[in-house]
């Protein structure tokens, strides 16, 4: 798992998404999702949101990652399609799980603070945390090595 809350566990002690994300986010209502300047300007905006305070932001790097994207997919509007996820079937939490689980987690996420990678790690039995220390919601290049061994670890 990486960056992620743990689903069936109560997070309401845990600290929520910041206030600067969410700013950020709630402008996304006013983005015109098939006009590829506005997205690519948002969508520019929202990596160095999730980004975290070890590396520095590659704004160059990010928009021609995302201009990319943008241009092989046909446009974004699916991108945050995930929020529009509804319950269904058998109710399934973490703690279901039985296979050994890896928990990725920057220090400095901003969605989901730190404390939700701990408490995921902590309600599957023999899971293992790995802090990406300074890392946001993103997987930095930078961070890449640390992320391979422990993957290669976990195996």
């Amino acid at each position: 798992m990486i960056s992620s809350s743990p689903l069936g566990v109560d997070t309401s002690g845990l600290p929520g998404t910041t206030e600067a994300y969410k700013e950020h986010s709630a402008q996304g209502a006013d983005i015109d999702w098939s006009n590829r300047d506005q997205v690519l300007d948002f969508m520019v905006k929202d990596a160095r949101a999730i980004a975290g305070t070890r590396h520095p932001f590659d704004e160059e790097r990010t928009r021609a990652m995302i201009e990319a994207d943008y241009d092989r997919s046909g446009g974004l509007a699916s991108a945050a399609n995930h929020f529009l996820l509804k319950g269904g079937g058998p109710q399934r939490t973490v703690r279901d799980l039985r296979a050994p689980l890896l928990v990725l987690h920057g220090s400095a996420d901003p969605l989901f603070p730190i404390e939700h990678g701990e408490a995921l790690a902590k309600a599957v039995p023999g899971a293992r945390l790995v802090k990406i220390e300074g890392g946001g919601h993103e997987l930095h290049r930078n961070d890449w090595p640390q992320i391979v061994d422990a993957i290669v670890a976990h195996g």
